[in-house]
């Protein structure tokens, strides 16, 4: 089906994440840090990115600006699944505006089927 890019600090949240995708069809990548994201989605543009917000060094949101910044890779879909529910109306808003969707952990695999859908469809 398509190709998923997730971007995690916590192996064991990444293989999980992993796994319900590839259930679902989809080849996975999976990379520990924001640096590693770039670089990978550089590399070979995956379909979809779904990505950590609080990670050392480079955080998500630094991430997703660095992302929509670049020329090539600006129109990637980018899913948020974040543990942190205490995310500012600034962050969130901002989040928005680079047209990301922000999904709260635990996932589901209906749920994580829902945002790849999303992302997919180009519904974010």
């Amino acid at each position: 089906m398509a190709r998923i890019l997730i971007i995690d600090d916590d192996p064991a949240v990444s293989l999980t994440l992993s796994r319900m995708l590839e259930l679902d069809g989809h080849e996975v990548k999976c990379v520990g840090t924001a640096q590693d994201g770039l670089a990978a989605a550089a590399d070979d543009t995956p379909d979809a990115v779904i990505l950590d917000i609080r990670m050392p060094g480079m955080t998500g949101l630094e991430f997703l600006r660095e992302l929509r910044s670049n020329t090539r890779l600006c129109r990637l879909p980018v899913g948020i699944i974040t543990g942190d529910y205490f995310l500012s109306e600034q962050v969130l808003g901002e989040i928005g505006s680079l047209g990301a969707l922000v999904r709260s952990k635990p996932v589901w695999m209906a749920d994580l089927t829902a945002l790849t859908g999303a992302l997919l469809s180009g519904a974010t």
